[in-house]
C-alpha cells in the first residue's frame, strides 16, 4: 500500500481505490425504528389472530355444548311424554276394570293430556299417526297394536288384501317367519337370499319388528314406509289413503288378554267342569251339563258354537228310530238351551282359546282398527267394515266380540269366520313421544311399545329418533 491510499495488487496492476468507508446505523435511524414498528405490529397480529381463534373455539364450544344440553334435555321431555302416558294407561285400566268398561277409549285422541305439555324449558307431546285418514294425520294421543295386522299371525289371505302386497310378497313373507328351508309356491328362502350383494340370512322364525319386512324380497322402503330410507315421517308426503304405508297397518307386538272387563280370569268351555261353569252367572245347571254333552262329541271352535248346544233329553225320550236317547248327554237335534240374547251376557266370561290363542296374540282389536285393517279379515268387504266402524261410533265401542252380530250383514255363519281373529279390548300400546326446547329448535323422538298387566309395564320395543 503506497501513501495515497491505492493498493497493489501483484506485477503491473492498477490501482484500486479503498470503498469509503459506512459507519453503522445508531438508535436514531429512521430505518430501524420502522423494522421494530413492522415487527411489532406482526406480533399484535399474530396474538389477534390467536385469541380470535382461542375466542372463536370457547364460544363454538360454548355454543355445541349448550347445543348437547338441550338435545339431552329434549330427550327427557320426550321420556317424560312416555312415562306420563303410561300413568294414565294404567289409571285408565284401573277405573275400566272398577266400571266394566273398554279401556283406553279417550287416550286414542286427547290433546288436553298430550299436546304440547309445558315441563321446565321445554315441552313435550304424545302423537299418534292416524292412517285411516286422509293424508294420515297426525293426532295426540296412543295408538292400539291390537288395531293392526301381526305379521307372524296374519295368514295370506288376509296379507293378499293389504294394498299392493303381491302374492309373491306374501309368500316371501310367510317363508321368512316359517320354521323351515323349504320355499312355498312364489315364496323365497335361504337360496334366495344367499345370492344377494350382500347376501343375508332368512330369520326363519317371527318378525322381532316390523322393519324386519324390508329384508324380504320384493318389500322396497316406498311400500313399508311410504318414503324413502333416511327420510322423516314428518317429512313425507301425504299418504295416499288408497295405499297408505305398510307400517300403520302390521305390527309384531298386538296381544289381548284373556279376561273379562273386570281383570278375572275368563272360564273355558273346552275343559271346565259342570261346577266351574255354573259359576258363571247366567249359566245353569242344566246348561253346565248341556255344555259338557255336547263338547264331548263336537270340539267348540268359537263362542258361537254354544248356540248350536241342545238340551239335555228328558227322561225315557225316544230317537227317532225308538231307541231311548242316552241320558247324561246333550241332545243336538232337541231345543237349542242357549240363545242369542243369552249367549250375549255370557260372552265376556268365556273362553275357547288355549296357550297362545287364550292370550290373543295376534287378535284384531274391532274397537280401534281402521276401515283398511277391518277389510283385511275374512268375510268382512269393505261396506261391511264401515257397518262395524259406525255400530261402535253410535252405540259405543263392542263389549266382546259376540256384540258383532248387532252389525248390519254380521250373521252367526260371518261371526263365526270372525271371532278366531278378533277381540274386544287390548293389552299392547304403541307410545310415540316428542320432547322440544326451544330456541334452536332441538327436538327428540322416542317411540316404544308396551304390555300392561295388573302387576305393570313390559318393554316390548324402543327406537329413537330414526322414526
Amino acid at each position: 500500500m503506497n501513501p495515497e491510499g491505492h493498493r497493489f495488487s501483484g506485477r503491473g496492476a492498477r490501482r484500486v481505490p479503498f470503498p469509503e468507508s459506512r459507519s453503522e446505523s445508531g438508535p436514531g435511524d429512521p430505518r430501524r425504528g420502522g423494522s421494530i414498528l413492522i415487527g411489532v405490529l406482526w406480533c399484535v397480529a399474530l396474538l389477534a389472530v390467536i385469541v380470535v381463534s382461542t375466542l372463536h373455539s370457547a364460544r363454538l364450544g360454548l355454543v355445541l355444548a349448550r347445543h348437547h344440553g338441550d338435545d339431552v334435555q329434549a330427550h327427557y321431555l320426550a321420556l317424560a311424554g312416555i312415562e306420563k302416558a303410561k300413568a294414565l294407561l294404567a289409571a285408565d285400566q284401573r277405573q275400566s276394570r272398577r266400571a266394566g268398561r273398554i279401556t283406553a277409549a279417550e287416550l286414542a285422541d286427547s290433546p288436553a293430556q298430550f299436546r304440547d305439555v309445558a315441563l321446565g324449558r321445554g315441552r313435550f307431546s304424545v302423537l299418534r299417526r292416524d292412517a285411516s285418514r286422509p293424508g294420515a294425520v297426525w293426532l295426540y294421543g296412543v295408538s292400539d297394536e291390537s288395531a293392526r295386522l301381526n305379521l307372524n299371525v296374519a295368514p295370506t289371505n288376509e296379507l293378499l288384501r293389504v294394498p299392493g302386497l303381491t302374492a309373491d310378497i306374501a309368500a316371501a313373507t310367510l317363508d321368512w317367519r316359517d320354521v323351515d328351508n323349504v320355499a312355498g309356491p312364489g315364496g323365497a328362502e335361504v337360496d334366495h337370499y344367499a345370492s344377494l350383494v350382500p347376501p343375508h340370512m332368512v330369520r326363519n322364525g317371527p318378525f322381532q319388528t316390523v322393519r324386519e319386512l324390508l329384508m324380504v324380497r320384493g318389500v322396497t322402503a316406498e311400500l313399508l314406509l311410504g318414503r324413502p330410507l333416511g327420510r322423516r315421517a314428518e317429512e313425507a308426503p301425504p299418504a295416499d289413503p288408497e295405499r297408505p304405508a305398510w307400517e300403520d297397518l302390521f305390527t309384531v307386538h298386538s296381544s289381548a288378554p284373556d279376561t273379562d272387563a273386570a281383570g278375572e280370569a275368563r272360564v273355558n268351555v273346552q275343559t271346565a267342569d259342570e261346577t266351574a261353569l255354573t259359576g258363571v252367572r247366567g249359566i245353569t245347571p242344566e246348561i253346565a251339563k248341556a255344555i259338557v254333552a255336547h263338547r264331548g262329541r263336537t270340539r267348540f271352535e268359537t263362542l258361537a258354537d254354544l248356540l248350536d248346544v241342545g238340551a239335555a233329553p228328558a227322561t225315557g225320550a225316544l230317537q227317532p228310530n225308538g231307541v231311548p236317547v242316552p241320558q247324561g248327554g246333550g241332545n243336538p237335534g232337541g231345543p237349542k238351551i242357549i240363545s242369542e240374547t243369552l249367549l250375549q251376557d255370557l260372552a265376556d266370561h268365556l273362553t275357547v282359546g288355549e296357550g297362545d290363542e287364550a292370550r290373543g296374540t295376534g287378535l284384531v282389536n274391532v274397537n280401534t282398527a281402521g276401515l283398511r285393517v277391518l277389510s283385511c279379515l275374512p268375510g268382512v268387504e269393505t261396506p261391511l267394515a264401515q257397518a262395524i266402524i259406525s255400530q261402535r261410533e253410535s252405540a259405543g265401542p263392542f263389549p266382546h266380540t259376540l256384540a258383532l252380530l248387532k252389525v248390519p250383514g254380521v250373521d252367526r255363519d260371518r261371526l263365526k269366520l270372525l271371532l278366531p281373529r278378533v277381540t274386544a279390548r287390548s293389552e299392547t300400546y304403541r307410545i310415540h313421544a316428542e320432547g322440544t326446547v326451544p330456541g334452536r329448535g332441538n327436538r327428540r323422538h322416542i317411540e316404544t311399545v308396551v304390555r300392561i298387566s295388573a302387576t305393570g309395564f313390559t318393554t316390548l320395543a324402543y327406537r329413537e329418533d330414526d322414526l
